[in-house]
């Protein structure tokens, strides 16, 4: 059961919230300084809706708010225990999405922590809990930066994205600490749901759907279930051996085959495998080339014909690969291109950043807008870009019924990341092994990349340093993440990072590109350390250079442009809507604020005003 408790929330300077304040008194709507928060979303939306902070994204208020990241922020909220659990049941606990550096407390008696944003964190809580009695939980959030002192980053460039080198040492989203398109805005809290679940004997630890093979004819499916035996531990009690009925059904939900399978395996791990041929299937495309459709998959785990436990979940019948054949040219170029079904794609689309500094306060209605939007320009492919968020459900599904296939980033961006660290390494291989396991049986998942630009920034670093060294983060890149997608997926082709490929990572002879020679001023020609130095030159940023663009996938580009105007006004204070005005440079993250300007002096010439300036970015 997911819980609709009412949470509120407090914050104390680091180290000062005592048990005694956040336990001793019932929870009520505003007692001592405790205010509602929102289960799933965050300190900042919470401290919005309260007014003790202004809009972030209103003119410079931004820095209005960097006292949040400084403080201590505590969550709580109560809730009816279940009545007492026989010796073979258990009360699973879990949290969802927790960002970031946490301590969980129940009745005041501290669980455990948790130190990564991206995967759950769950507790055996049928010792704690106190059966059809009112129960505290609360949850403690530390600074992030405080939680990191002592700690050294290791650093790529000299001054890194966002300005935060710290960032890379922490298992968090990267953007919140700013970007060159968005504001520093680290956030805290409970961004994923919180769930009380009571399970008997046993429950499904995983559920893996794989196509196997596609003819004309016939498609092979196999379908693995893992399964979590806990009444193993209670030998006492004598138990019969558990089974999984498998159904798969159509759209129209009409049985289209079926199996009950026992469990295999040893211990309380066990697995249990079906294999179906499906007949005159109907496959998931693109909505391009054909429909999307989707089957949905019924697991469900049984105890001498009662039902323990159900996992329901739409997915596709579908193959992916990624072709690098030779092209047998005479520049010795290779394909970088997918193949659905058998069929070469040509993939058009976009880079997708998280769509708020706020994730977890992001509902369906604006996925469903954005990525309808996406279609109806015609993109067939979107990219989870590895400096934000493994996305909300909502978007995956989305994806799956619209027909847009989803290429998808591991969350590292433009850094070193350290190898040295134990528990990093380790977080890092839980993350990667949730997050496969949870997305690889959406059908529009079409490749895991291990990052976002760390091997090309360290290629460039090091034609101005000279430096040999290895990249920091290559024992995730090349060991750790296709490792664990070989292991837990087996089926969706994994690349190292993005760009990647050929005699170095933005070769456009080999591999996928990142074009920034428009905008940046990087290309092959560029004098790196007088770039860095002076910046670029309108003739290096020319729209027109383009066209020396000879990639095979160019899976990065663009430029900063303005809004429309009506948005301009909603952020904008009236007597600053004028270009390079403070508050709009202090929009644009961008340095120099001029490389608009410097893109605008060699095809349209400088804008004469606001109006202007958003005709012509």
């Amino acid at each position: 059961m997911s819980s609709s408790w009412h949470w509120q929330l407090k914050d104390f300077a680091p180290g000062e919230g005592a048990l005694a304040d956040v336990f001793a008194n019932p929870p009520a709507a505003t007692s001592q300084g405790w205010i509602d928060v929102q289960v799933p979303g965050d300190v900042h939306t919470a401290l919005v809706a309260a007014g003790r902070i202004p809009d972030p994204f209103c003119d410079q208020n931004e820095i209005k708010c960097a006292w949040v990241e400084q403080r201590e922020w505590w969550y709580r909220a109560t809730f009816t225990g279940p009545k007492a659990l026989p010796a073979d049941e258990r009360l699973q606990l879990i949290f969802h999405g927790v960002d970031t550096f946490a301590t969980f407390w129940l009745n005041g008696h501290e669980l455990g922590s948790s130190a990564n944003m991206f995967r759950d964190i769950e507790f055996d809580v049928a010792g704690q809990v106190r059966p059809n009695q009112e129960n505290t939980l609360a949850v403690c959030f530390h600074p992030p930066l405080k939680a990191l002192e002592g700690k050294v980053a290791p650093m790529l460039m000299p001054v890194p994205v966002g300005g935060e080198a710290s960032k890379v040492l922490m298992r968090k989203a990267q953007f919140g600490y700013g970007w060159d398109w968005g504001p520093r805005l680290p956030t805290i809290g409970l961004w994923r749901p919180v769930e009380l679940r009571q399970q008997k004997r046993g429950a499904i630890s995983a559920v893996h759907f794989m196509t196997e093979a596609i003819t004309e004819q016939a498609a092979h499916v196999r379908i693995k279930v893992t399964v979590d035996d806990f009444g193993l531990v209670t030998p006492s009690i004598r138990h019969e051996p558990l089974q999984v009925d498998v159904a798969l059904k159509d759209t129209g939900q009409h049985l289209v085959a079926q199996q009950t399978v026992s469990l295999s395996g040893a211990g309380a791990n066990l697995y249990a495998t079906a294999s179906f041929t499906i007949d005159k299937p109907h496959l998931w495309w693109t909505h391009d080339l054909g429909d999307p459709y989707l089957y949905t998959l019924e697991v469900t785990l049984k105890d001498s014909g009662a039902e323990l436990d159900r996992r329901s979940l739409t997915t596709g019948i579908r193959t992916i690969t990624l072709d690098q054949s030779p092209d047998n040219d005479e520049k010795g170029t290779h394909f970088f291109r997918f193949v659905l079904n058998g069929v070469p794609i040509f993939a058009k689309g976009a880079n997708w950043i998280p769509a708020d500094s706020f994730v977890g306060a992001l509902s369906f209605e604006r996925y469903e807008r954005w990525i309808l939007a996406a279609r109806e320009a015609n993109m067939n492919m979107l990219r989870v870009w590895g400096g934000g968020i493994y996305e909300h459900d909502w978007f995956y599904d989305l994806c799956n019924r619209l027909g847009i296939l989803v290429w998808q980033d591991f969350m590292f961006a433009c850094a070193a990341y350290p190898e040295d660290d134990p528990a990093f390494v380790d977080e890092v291989r839980q993350e990667a092994a949730y997050q496969v396991q949870r997305l690889r049986n959406h059908p529009c998942l079409a490749i895991w990349v291990g990052n976002n630009e760390c091997q090309v920034i360290d290629y460039l670093m090091k034609q101005i340093t000279s430096d040999t060294k290895p990249l920091l983060g290559n024992l995730y890149y090349d060991q750790v993440l296709p490792e664990i997608v070989a292991a837990l997926d087996g089926q969706t082709p994994y690349w190292p990072g993005s760009p990647f490929g050929g005699r170095y990572p933005n070769d456009q002879a080999v591999g996928d590109v990142h074009d920034w020679t428009v905008w940046h001023g990087l290309s092959e020609d560029t004098n790196f350390p007088e770039l860095f130095t002076k910046g670029p030159t309108p003739e290096q940023v020319a729209y027109t250079r383009y066209a020396e663009d000879m990639g095979r996938f160019i899976s990065e580009f663009g430029m900063h442009a303005a809004p429309v105007l009506e948005t301009l006004r909603r952020v904008i204070p009236q007597d600053q809507l004028y270009h390079h005005s403070p508050s709009m440079d202090h929009h644009n993250k961008d340095n120099p604020k001029n490389k608009g300007d410097l893109l605008m002096m060699t095809s349209t010439g400088l804008p004469s005003g606001l109006a202007d300036y958003i005709d012509l970015a």
